[in-house]
Protein backbone atom coordinates (compact mmCIF):
# COMPACT_ATOMS: atom_id res chain seq x y z
CA UNK A 1 0.00 0.00 0.00
CA UNK A 2 1.18 3.51 -0.77
CA UNK A 3 1.70 5.77 2.52
CA UNK A 4 -1.65 8.02 2.91
CA UNK A 5 -2.14 10.69 4.85
CA UNK A 6 -4.52 9.48 6.90
CA UNK A 7 -5.74 5.43 7.72
CA UNK A 8 -9.11 4.59 8.55
CA UNK A 9 -9.39 1.17 10.18
CA UNK A 10 -11.34 -1.14 12.54
CA UNK A 11 -9.00 -3.06 15.35
CA UNK A 12 -10.61 -6.18 17.16
CA UNK A 13 -9.11 -7.43 19.95
CA UNK A 14 -9.77 -10.79 21.95
CA UNK A 15 -7.94 -10.66 25.64
CA UNK A 16 -6.93 -13.56 27.95
CA UNK A 17 -9.80 -12.76 30.14
CA UNK A 18 -12.78 -13.58 27.88
CA UNK A 19 -14.64 -10.60 28.56
CA UNK A 20 -15.49 -10.53 24.72
CA UNK A 21 -14.38 -9.43 21.29
CA UNK A 22 -13.18 -5.35 21.15
CA UNK A 23 -13.87 -3.53 18.24
CA UNK A 24 -12.74 -0.08 17.87
CA UNK A 25 -12.88 2.24 14.51
CA UNK A 26 -9.53 4.09 14.74
CA UNK A 27 -8.04 6.87 12.57
CA UNK A 28 -4.51 7.79 12.57
CA UNK A 29 -2.43 10.41 10.78
CA UNK A 30 1.04 9.69 10.49
CA UNK A 31 3.78 11.95 11.54
CA UNK A 32 4.43 13.24 8.20
CA UNK A 33 0.84 14.61 7.35
CA UNK A 34 0.20 15.28 11.02
CA UNK A 35 0.59 19.21 12.61
CA UNK A 36 2.36 18.15 16.02
CA UNK A 37 4.78 15.90 13.91
CA UNK A 38 3.67 12.41 15.80
CA UNK A 39 1.50 10.16 15.14
CA UNK A 40 -2.04 11.10 16.13
CA UNK A 41 -4.91 9.19 16.52
CA UNK A 42 -8.52 8.87 17.45
CA UNK A 43 -11.07 6.23 18.31
CA UNK A 44 -14.74 6.55 16.71
CA UNK A 45 -17.62 3.32 17.43
CA UNK A 46 -16.21 0.71 19.70
CA UNK A 47 -18.43 -1.75 21.53
CA UNK A 48 -17.61 -5.01 22.94
CA UNK A 49 -19.17 -8.27 21.87
CA UNK A 50 -19.56 -10.66 24.76
CA UNK A 51 -19.14 -14.27 24.07
CA UNK A 52 -21.64 -16.72 24.80
CA UNK A 53 -21.13 -19.62 27.82
CA UNK A 54 -20.24 -22.40 24.93
CA UNK A 55 -17.90 -20.34 23.66
CA UNK A 56 -16.55 -18.82 26.55
CA UNK A 57 -15.89 -21.96 28.08
CA UNK A 58 -14.56 -23.78 24.42
CA UNK A 59 -12.04 -20.93 24.72
CA UNK A 60 -10.91 -21.56 28.64
CA UNK A 61 -11.16 -25.53 27.23
CA UNK A 62 -9.16 -25.47 24.37
CA UNK A 63 -5.50 -25.54 25.47
CA UNK A 64 -5.87 -28.78 26.29
CA UNK A 65 -7.49 -30.09 22.39
CA UNK A 66 -5.30 -32.15 20.26
CA UNK A 67 -4.30 -30.84 16.94
CA UNK A 68 -7.15 -31.89 15.18
CA UNK A 69 -9.59 -30.53 17.50
CA UNK A 70 -7.43 -27.12 16.99
CA UNK A 71 -7.97 -27.02 13.54
CA UNK A 72 -11.55 -26.94 13.69
CA UNK A 73 -12.25 -24.41 16.64
CA UNK A 74 -9.75 -22.72 14.66
CA UNK A 75 -12.20 -22.72 11.27
CA UNK A 76 -14.92 -21.86 14.00
CA UNK A 77 -13.73 -18.61 15.33
CA UNK A 78 -12.62 -17.21 12.18
CA UNK A 79 -16.17 -17.69 11.10
CA UNK A 80 -17.18 -16.34 15.11
CA UNK A 81 -15.05 -13.43 14.79
CA UNK A 82 -15.79 -12.57 11.23
CA UNK A 83 -19.46 -12.96 12.21
CA UNK A 84 -19.00 -9.74 15.10
CA UNK A 85 -17.16 -7.82 12.70
CA UNK A 86 -20.03 -7.94 10.02
CA UNK A 87 -22.08 -7.32 12.61
CA UNK A 88 -20.45 -3.81 14.09
CA UNK A 89 -19.77 -3.08 10.72
CA UNK A 90 -23.90 -3.57 9.27
CA UNK A 91 -24.27 -1.59 12.98
CA UNK A 92 -22.81 1.29 12.69
CA UNK A 93 -22.62 2.09 8.98
CA UNK A 94 -19.01 1.89 9.07
CA UNK A 95 -17.65 2.32 5.41
CA UNK A 96 -14.27 3.60 3.75
CA UNK A 97 -11.70 0.97 6.06
CA UNK A 98 -8.26 0.69 4.73
CA UNK A 99 -8.45 -2.17 6.64
CA UNK A 100 -9.38 -4.81 9.63
CA UNK A 101 -6.17 -5.39 11.90
CA UNK A 102 -7.11 -8.39 14.05
CA UNK A 103 -5.35 -9.94 17.17
CA UNK A 104 -7.00 -12.99 17.24
CA UNK A 105 -7.73 -15.26 20.52
CA UNK A 106 -4.20 -16.99 21.60
CA UNK A 107 -4.51 -20.81 22.64
CA UNK A 108 -1.33 -21.40 22.74
CA UNK A 109 2.14 -19.61 23.75
CA UNK A 110 5.21 -21.27 24.43
CA UNK A 111 7.72 -18.95 22.70
CA UNK A 112 10.46 -21.12 24.72
CA UNK A 113 9.38 -23.96 22.62
CA UNK A 114 8.79 -21.65 19.09
CA UNK A 115 4.91 -22.17 19.46
CA UNK A 116 2.01 -19.42 19.54
CA UNK A 117 -1.21 -19.83 18.20
CA UNK A 118 -3.77 -17.43 17.60
CA UNK A 119 -7.12 -18.84 16.38
CA UNK A 120 -9.20 -16.60 13.92
CA UNK A 121 -6.71 -15.24 12.08
CA UNK A 122 -7.17 -17.92 9.07
CA UNK A 123 -7.32 -16.28 5.41
CA UNK A 124 -10.77 -16.89 5.06
CA UNK A 125 -11.68 -14.35 7.64
CA UNK A 126 -10.63 -11.66 4.44
CA UNK A 127 -13.63 -13.58 2.41
CA UNK A 128 -16.10 -13.28 4.82
CA UNK A 129 -16.24 -10.01 5.79
CA UNK A 130 -14.87 -8.88 1.98
CA UNK A 131 -12.19 -6.76 3.63
CA UNK A 132 -8.44 -6.65 3.19
CA UNK A 133 -7.52 -7.92 6.97
CA UNK A 134 -4.15 -7.68 8.69
CA UNK A 135 -3.78 -9.91 11.41
CA UNK A 136 -2.13 -12.65 13.10
CA UNK A 137 0.77 -10.47 14.43
CA UNK A 138 2.58 -13.05 16.95
CA UNK A 139 3.87 -15.74 14.90
CA UNK A 140 6.34 -14.01 13.20
CA UNK A 141 8.32 -12.95 16.29
CA UNK A 142 8.41 -16.09 17.67
CA UNK A 143 9.91 -17.64 14.70
CA UNK A 144 12.81 -15.37 15.04
CA UNK A 145 13.96 -16.10 18.26
CA UNK A 146 11.25 -13.32 20.36
CA UNK A 147 8.46 -13.57 22.94
CA UNK A 148 6.04 -12.78 20.83
CA UNK A 149 4.72 -10.65 23.44
CA UNK A 150 4.02 -7.78 24.24
CA UNK A 151 3.16 -6.14 20.92
CA UNK A 152 1.61 -3.45 22.57
CA UNK A 153 4.24 -1.12 23.23
CA UNK A 154 5.69 0.20 20.06
CA UNK A 155 2.03 1.97 20.49
CA UNK A 156 3.08 2.84 23.83
CA UNK A 157 6.32 4.75 22.70
CA UNK A 158 4.95 6.65 19.11
CA UNK A 159 1.18 7.06 20.84
CA UNK A 160 1.93 7.65 24.65
CA UNK A 161 4.88 9.15 25.04
CA UNK A 162 4.31 11.33 28.01
CA UNK A 163 3.76 8.84 30.29
CA UNK A 164 6.80 7.42 32.25
CA UNK A 165 5.32 4.05 32.01
CA UNK A 166 2.16 2.17 30.42
CA UNK A 167 0.35 -0.38 32.64
CA UNK A 168 -1.88 -2.85 30.60
CA UNK A 169 -4.46 -4.96 33.78
CA UNK A 170 -6.28 -7.41 31.32
CA UNK A 171 -6.03 -11.22 32.21
CA UNK A 172 -2.19 -10.36 33.01
CA UNK A 173 -0.33 -7.14 33.59
CA UNK A 174 2.09 -5.63 31.24
CA UNK A 175 4.59 -2.59 31.16
CA UNK A 176 6.03 -0.41 28.72
CA UNK A 177 8.81 2.01 29.53
CA UNK A 178 11.57 3.35 27.94
CA UNK A 179 15.17 2.90 29.19
CA UNK A 180 18.64 3.96 27.65
CA UNK A 181 16.85 5.01 24.42
CA UNK A 182 14.97 1.59 24.35
CA UNK A 183 11.62 0.56 24.53
CA UNK A 184 11.27 -2.39 27.01
CA UNK A 185 8.29 -4.41 28.02
CA UNK A 186 7.13 -7.74 29.76
CA UNK A 187 4.46 -9.25 31.27
CA UNK A 188 4.68 -8.80 35.27
CA UNK A 189 1.56 -11.55 36.20
CA UNK A 190 -1.75 -12.22 35.81
CA UNK A 191 -4.54 -10.48 36.81
CA UNK A 192 -7.94 -11.07 35.77
CA UNK A 193 -7.22 -14.44 34.46
CA UNK A 194 -7.19 -15.62 37.99
CA UNK A 195 -9.36 -12.89 39.76
CA UNK A 196 -12.41 -13.15 37.56
CA UNK A 197 -12.20 -17.43 38.49
CA UNK A 198 -12.40 -16.60 42.36
CA UNK A 199 -14.80 -14.05 41.52
CA UNK A 200 -17.24 -16.64 39.75
CA UNK A 201 -17.44 -18.55 42.90
CA UNK A 202 -19.17 -15.58 44.39
CA UNK A 203 -21.40 -15.86 41.71
CA UNK A 204 -20.52 -12.63 39.83
CA UNK A 205 -18.33 -12.46 36.73
CA UNK A 206 -15.68 -10.28 38.08
CA UNK A 207 -15.07 -8.37 41.61
CA UNK A 208 -16.50 -4.95 40.38
CA UNK A 209 -14.40 -2.53 41.91
CA UNK A 210 -12.02 -4.75 44.17
CA UNK A 211 -14.94 -4.62 47.04
CA UNK A 212 -14.72 -8.34 47.60
CA UNK A 213 -11.14 -8.85 47.97
CA UNK A 214 -11.35 -5.51 50.32
CA UNK A 215 -13.21 -7.64 52.45
CA UNK A 216 -10.89 -11.13 52.85
CA UNK A 217 -8.12 -11.34 54.76
CA UNK A 218 -4.75 -12.22 53.61
CA UNK A 219 -3.51 -15.83 53.91
CA UNK A 220 0.49 -15.44 54.57
CA UNK A 221 1.40 -18.76 53.27
CA UNK A 222 -0.27 -18.48 50.20
CA UNK A 223 1.00 -14.62 49.68
CA UNK A 224 5.11 -16.11 50.27
CA UNK A 225 4.65 -18.47 48.31
CA UNK A 226 3.10 -16.68 45.09
CA UNK A 227 6.19 -14.09 45.81
CA UNK A 228 8.33 -16.67 45.62
CA UNK A 229 8.08 -18.20 42.30
CA UNK A 230 10.72 -17.88 39.64
CA UNK A 231 9.64 -15.89 36.97
CA UNK A 232 9.55 -12.51 39.23
CA UNK A 233 13.02 -13.19 39.34
CA UNK A 234 13.87 -13.32 35.43
CA UNK A 235 14.75 -10.69 33.53
CA UNK A 236 12.57 -9.10 30.77
CA UNK A 237 12.03 -9.62 27.77
CA UNK A 238 9.52 -12.20 29.37
CA UNK A 239 5.79 -13.15 29.08
CA UNK A 240 3.31 -15.09 30.28
CA UNK A 241 0.33 -17.62 29.26
CA UNK A 242 -2.32 -19.47 30.68
CA UNK A 243 -0.28 -22.90 30.80
CA UNK A 244 1.83 -20.74 33.39
CA UNK A 245 -1.12 -20.36 35.46
CA UNK A 246 -2.66 -23.57 35.24
CA UNK A 247 0.90 -24.78 36.75
CA UNK A 248 2.27 -22.14 38.94
CA UNK A 249 -0.78 -19.99 40.25
CA UNK A 250 -3.72 -22.53 40.66
CA UNK A 251 -2.01 -25.28 42.77
CA UNK A 252 -1.19 -22.40 45.64
CA UNK A 253 -4.38 -21.00 45.75
CA UNK A 254 -6.08 -24.21 45.40
CA UNK A 255 -3.77 -26.31 48.01
CA UNK A 256 -6.11 -26.11 51.19
CA UNK A 257 -9.63 -24.37 51.28
CA UNK A 258 -10.15 -21.01 51.63
CA UNK A 259 -13.13 -18.55 51.21
CA UNK A 260 -13.27 -16.97 47.63
CA UNK A 261 -13.36 -13.40 49.29
CA UNK A 262 -9.69 -14.40 51.15
CA UNK A 263 -8.02 -16.07 47.74
CA UNK A 264 -9.20 -12.65 46.32
CA UNK A 265 -7.62 -10.57 48.75
CA UNK A 266 -4.46 -12.53 48.63
CA UNK A 267 -4.17 -12.53 45.06
CA UNK A 268 -5.32 -8.72 44.48
CA UNK A 269 -2.47 -8.13 47.12
CA UNK A 270 0.11 -9.97 45.60
CA UNK A 271 -0.61 -8.52 42.14
CA UNK A 272 -0.56 -5.30 43.77
CA UNK A 273 2.80 -5.65 45.19
CA UNK A 274 4.31 -7.21 42.22
CA UNK A 275 2.97 -4.34 39.92
CA UNK A 276 4.54 -1.56 42.51
CA UNK A 277 8.03 -3.07 42.58
CA UNK A 278 8.21 -2.28 38.62
CA UNK A 279 8.21 1.52 38.90
CA UNK A 280 10.01 4.29 40.31
CA UNK A 281 9.02 6.65 42.76
CA UNK A 282 7.02 10.02 41.69
CA UNK A 283 6.12 8.34 38.51
CA UNK A 284 3.51 8.86 35.78
CA UNK A 285 1.65 5.56 35.18
CA UNK A 286 -0.94 5.33 32.54
CA UNK A 287 -3.60 2.45 33.29
CA UNK A 288 -5.44 0.82 30.98
CA UNK A 289 -7.34 -2.38 30.82
CA UNK A 290 -10.31 -4.09 32.59
CA UNK A 291 -8.20 -3.95 36.07
CA UNK A 292 -8.21 -0.25 36.05
CA UNK A 293 -11.75 -0.18 37.37
CA UNK A 294 -10.47 -2.34 40.18
CA UNK A 295 -10.19 0.55 42.68
CA UNK A 296 -9.20 -1.99 45.49
CA UNK A 297 -5.84 -3.15 43.23
CA UNK A 298 -4.84 0.35 42.32
CA UNK A 299 -5.30 1.66 45.71
CA UNK A 300 -3.03 -1.44 46.98
CA UNK A 301 -0.55 -0.25 44.09
CA UNK A 302 -0.11 3.26 45.08
CA UNK A 303 0.68 1.85 49.01
CA UNK A 304 3.59 -0.31 47.99
CA UNK A 305 5.19 2.78 46.12
CA UNK A 306 4.21 6.81 45.76
CA UNK A 307 3.42 6.97 42.04
CA UNK A 308 0.47 8.98 40.05
CA UNK A 309 -1.82 6.06 38.37
CA UNK A 310 -3.33 7.94 35.52
CA UNK A 311 -6.78 6.16 34.60
CA UNK A 312 -8.05 7.88 30.91
CA UNK A 313 -11.44 8.15 29.29
CA UNK A 314 -13.17 5.03 29.58
CA UNK A 315 -12.94 4.37 25.78
CA UNK A 316 -9.39 4.65 25.60
CA UNK A 317 -9.43 2.33 29.12
CA UNK A 318 -11.38 -0.27 27.26
CA UNK A 319 -10.28 -0.19 23.83
CA UNK A 320 -6.53 0.50 23.97
CA UNK A 321 -5.29 -2.86 22.88
CA UNK A 322 -7.90 -2.84 20.26
CA UNK A 323 -7.06 0.88 19.13
CA UNK A 324 -2.75 -0.74 19.51
CA UNK A 325 -3.97 -3.42 16.99
CA UNK A 326 -5.06 -0.50 14.49
CA UNK A 327 -2.41 0.91 15.06
CA UNK A 328 -0.27 -2.33 13.88
CA UNK A 329 -1.76 -3.12 11.29
CA UNK A 330 -1.13 0.92 9.95
CA UNK A 331 2.31 0.16 10.48
CA UNK A 332 2.48 -3.46 8.62
CA UNK A 333 0.54 -1.61 5.81
CA UNK A 334 3.11 1.09 5.78
CA UNK A 335 6.35 -1.32 5.83
CA UNK A 336 7.58 0.24 9.18
CA UNK A 337 8.62 -1.59 12.02
CA UNK A 338 5.48 -2.59 14.39
CA UNK A 339 7.34 -5.20 16.81
CA UNK A 340 10.31 -3.95 18.63
CA UNK A 341 13.35 -6.51 19.28
CA UNK A 342 14.04 -4.46 22.71
CA UNK A 343 10.94 -5.51 23.87
CA UNK A 344 10.25 -9.37 22.51
CA UNK A 345 13.80 -10.69 22.13
CA UNK A 346 13.78 -11.39 18.42
CA UNK A 347 16.88 -10.71 16.75
CA UNK A 348 15.66 -7.78 15.18
CA UNK A 349 12.99 -5.04 14.31
CA UNK A 350 10.74 -6.38 11.90
CA UNK A 351 7.26 -5.40 10.47
CA UNK A 352 5.14 -8.47 11.87
CA UNK A 353 1.74 -9.82 10.74
CA UNK A 354 0.20 -10.99 7.63
CA UNK A 355 -2.02 -9.20 4.99
CA UNK A 356 -5.03 -10.74 3.55
CA UNK A 357 -6.79 -9.31 0.46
Amino acid sequence: MLKKEHYKVLGVMSGTSLDGVDLAICEFVPPESSATGKWEYSIGKAETLPYNSQWKQKLQQAISLDSEALETINEDYTSLLADYINAFITKHKIESLDAICSHGHTILHQPKNGITLQIGNLPKISELIQQKVVCDFRVQDVAMGGQGAPLVPIGDQLLFSEYDYCLNLGGFANVSLNKDGNRLAYDICPVNIVLNVYAEKTGVPYDDGGNIAKSGKVLLAKSSLLNALPFYKLSAPKSLGLEWVLKEIFPVLDASYALPKDTLRTFTDHTAFQIARQFKKGSTVLVTGGGAYNKYLLNRICSYKDVELIVPSAQLLEFKEALIFGFLGVRKLRGEVNCLASVTGAKENHSSGVIYN
